[in-house]
């Protein structure tokens, strides 16, 4: 995941004094994620630079989706892997039938893209995933 994307927002909403986990799947609460730092070099390409180990805070494995009240899914290139977990889309799917906040950073868009809610809704996203989003509601359309 892109380093500042997971960073900020954690560290952001535990200074207003959210309580804030960091999950991923098959991992427990200790482990760690590497992170990258994107780094744009002239108009039309960047270089990945290592990031830091972020440690999560509680298990993704018998997560409790409903004892939340927000999402946030950072961008980097997790996303990707990301989509294709069954037990992530179904948290997002709970997330947004619920009402409840959910912040997608660049291209964090690819998870929501997968678990099939952006139909009807406005979203921003990085350009390189925006096919992503059209593709989805082409399909929708069919």
């Amino acid at each position: 995941m892109e380093d500042y994307e997971i960073k900020v927002p954690f560290q952001s909403l535990e200074a207003l004094g959210c309580h804030v986990d960091a999950v991923c799947p098959k991992k427990k609460v200790g482990d760690t994620c590497p992170t990258a730092v994107h780094d744009f070099e002239g108009d039309q390409t960047y270089s990945e630079k290592p990031g830091h180990d972020f440690v999560l805070t509680a298990n993704f494995e018998g997560l409790d989706a409903s004892s939340y009240g927000a999402l946030v899914i950072p961008g980097g290139r997790a996303p990707e892997y990301l989509a294709l977990d069954k037990e992530v889309i179904a948290i997002v799917k709970h997330f947004m039938e619920a009402n409840k906040p959910v912040a997608s950073i660049c291209h964090g868009q690819q998870i929501l893209s997968a678990a099939g809610v952006l139909q009807g809704r406005k979203c921003t996203a990085y350009p390189a995933v925006m096919t992503e989003r059209i593709a989805l509601v082409k399909e929708k359309h069919v």
